[in-house]
This record gives C-alpha cells, sequence and structure tokens, in this order.
C-alpha cells in the first residue's frame, strides 16, 4: 500500500458521519471552528481511504456505506480489570504498529517520553499503510477493514525461552473468537482459520539477549469485513469476520471491532501470564485440540525441497511434528510453511 497522507480532521469527520442520514456541513464547521471548505477538503482525503461518501447541497454528507471506527472508551470498559494491564493507544494511520513499538521497545522509551515502554503497552491502528505477515509478505488492508494491532510485551526468562510463543498467542486469539460464538481453528505456526480459510495473522518480534530480558512485540491482524480489492489481493482462500459472523448466526454481541479488540486484549493478559508461569508446554493440549491440519496429510513448502508428510503433533517447544516415509521430522517455523495436501 503506498503511503497515505490524510488530514486529522479527516478522521473526526468520519466519526461524525453516519450512513442513515446527512450531517449538515454548517453544522460540522461550526462544531469543529473551522470553514465548510475545510469540511470539504478533509472528506476528499475519504476516497484516499477507499471510503465513499455522499454530499448533497443543502442537506451535507453521509457514508455510502456504515463505517464504525475505534473507540478507546468503549474497548477500555469491555477490558473490565484487563485494562489495568495494559496501556492502550489508538492512532489513525501508522507504517506498522509492529514497527513503532519495536522502535520504541529498543529505545527503551516512548515517543516523548523519559519513562520506559511498560509491558503491556498496545497500539492500535485505524490503518496500516506497511503492515507485515510472516517471511516478509505484506498484510492486506483497508480502513475498517481489519482489526490490527500491536501489543509490547516484556520477559525476563530471555529469547531462549520464547519457543511456542506465537501458537500460544494464536491460542488466545482463537479463544477469544469461540466465546463469541466463531468457530476458529488454528493453523501452525501463526495463523487463525475458520474451515480452512485464513481469518488472522499473527506476527511476533522480538529485542533482547537470549538469556537475558526480552521484549517481545506480537502483532495481530484479523480479517472485519473485506473489500473484494482484498481478497483479490491475497494469494490463499480468506475469510472475514462478517462472514463467519453471519454464517454462524451470531447476533449478539455485535462483531465488530469494539467488540474484537477487548475480548482478544482480555484472553491475551491470562495467555501470556500462563505462558511465563508454565511455557508453551502448559497450553499444548489446549492448542492441539483445535489445530486445524492435527492428523491431515500437508504440502511442506521449504527453501531447499518440498515434500507431502502427515502432521502428528506439536513439541513443547512450538516445532511441527511430522511423519515422512515413517520417519519424524520437527519442523520450525522459520524454516518453512504448509498447505493441506
Amino acid at each position: 500500500m503506498t503511503e497515505i497522507q490524510v488530514r486529522p480532521l479527516t478522521f473526526t469527520l468520519l466519526r461524525e458521519l453516519s450512513a442513515e442520514h446527512f450531517t449538515s456541513g454548517a453544522a460540522l464547521a461550526a462544531k469543529y471552528g473551522v470553514s465548510r471548505s475545510a469540511i470539504s477538503e478533509a472528506l476528499k482525503d475519504a476516497s484516499a481511504l477507499g471510503v465513499q461518501i455522499f454530499s448533497l447541497t443543502r442537506r451535507g454528507y453521509r457514508l455510502a456505506e456504515p463505517l464504525q471506527l475505534l473507540d478507546i472508551d468503549v474497548i477500555r470498559q469491555r477490558m473490565g480489570t484487563s485494562q489495568r494491564r495494559l496501556d492502550l493507544r489508538i492512532v489513525d494511520v501508522i507504517d506498522s504498529t509492529n514497527t513503532a513499538l519495536l522502535n520504541q521497545g529498543n529505545s527503551g522509551v516512548a515517543a516523548g517520553s523519559t519513562t520506559t515502554v511498560p509491558s503491556g503497552t498496545c497500539l492500535a491502528a485505524e490503518l496500516q499503510t506497511a503492515g507485515r505477515g510472516r517471511r516478509g509478505r505484506a498484510w492486506q488492508s483497508a480502513l475498517g477493514a481489519s482489526l490490527t494491532f500491536s501489543l509490547l510485551w516484556r520477559f525476563e526468562s530471555g529469547a531462549a525461552s520464547l519457543g511456542g510463543l506465537s501458537l500460544a498467542v494464536g491460542l488466545a486469539v482463537a479463544n477469544a473468537l469461540r466465546a463469541l460464538g466463531i468457530d476458529a481453528e488454528l493453523k501452525w505456526p501463526n495463523d487463525i482459520v475458520v474451515d480452512d480459510q485464513k481469518l488472522g495473522g499473527i506476527l511476533i518480534e522480538t529485542q533482547g539477549d537470549m538469556l537475558g530480558p526480552t521484549v517481545a512485540v506480537i502483532g495481530i491482524g484479523l480479517n472485519v469485513r473485506l473489500p473484494e480489492s482484498i481478497r483479490l489481493a491475497i494469494d490463499q482462500p480468506v475469510t472475514d469476520i462478517a462472514t463467519v459472523s453471519a454464517d454462524a448466526a451470531v447476533t449478539s454481541p455485535a462483531l465488530n471491532r469494539n467488540t474484537l479488540l477487548p475480548a482478544i486484549l482480555i484472553q491475551l493478559v491470562a495467555v501470556l501470564d500462563q505462558f511465563q508461569r508454565g511455557g508453551f508446554s502448559s497450553l499444548r493440549d489446549q492448542w492441539r485440540a483445535l489445530h486445524s491440519h492435527q492428523g491431515c496429510r500437508v504440502n511442506v513448502q521449504g527453501a531447499a525441497e518440498s515434500f507431502v508428510a502427515r502432521v502428528i503433533d506439536v513439541s513443547e517447544d512450538g516445532a511441527l511434528i511430522v511423519e515422512r516415509d515413517g520417519a519424524r521430522l520437527a519442523l520450525t517455523a522459520a524454516e518453512i510453511s504448509i498447505r493441506r495436501n
């Protein structure tokens, strides 16, 4: 996605507009102390975000389709006591939430501050322009189409003890979705799937020592309502929350980003606490129960070769155990990708 420059006023106005009725340009100008031409120019930026706005003389502006942006107050309220463990921040447009938190974690302090970035710092974005997936893939996104956020978590035990962290995070996301009525499953090592179609993904990047304090930045992307143009740009079967919730007849609570984010964060806090106490081995049975490829024949695609194998298990450090020609192999996420045979 190319770099997008959007006025802050644009997002302010998008939060004001509705798809159900028109809002007067004069009223918006008076509310925000700007000219009507400034309102008009700010809303022109919406087209760069993929948002269509209807404009009628003497009636004002209306969204062509519903658009729900993140509401930090609603999210914090729904997080309950878990919000005490997290420092939630929301930005309108950013290149990558992972990159931003990695930079802050590397410097040790937040931008404009002299205090150390705390464990539990969460950065969510309305829109990422350079989101990343595993193995250098781009994360396809559009305004309102995805839930994208990153969580910085500090570990004292070192990077050597973080084997299986991406699997543990996937379990937290799947648990949150299943509690909301979505039959999410897990695809090793970092995908959330429904009916073998990708619903979301996880990217974890770490800084620190193998045996000393380590910062992990946990990036999560979840498809919420994908436009056709985004679906066509993705090189694998995908689905989104809008589709799977309709198929599952989920009606309460309404599954939008302001429902999904707090539900996932609550589960993340619980799972990360357990991971810190007992590693992935303490979560292994739960993960295995949701593994969509357990016992299946898969195509294993590595840098040097590709082969067909049967998925047997997952190890205590998160490696995938497969059987090939009667021999068992342990595969790491850095080496390969797998697809159902």
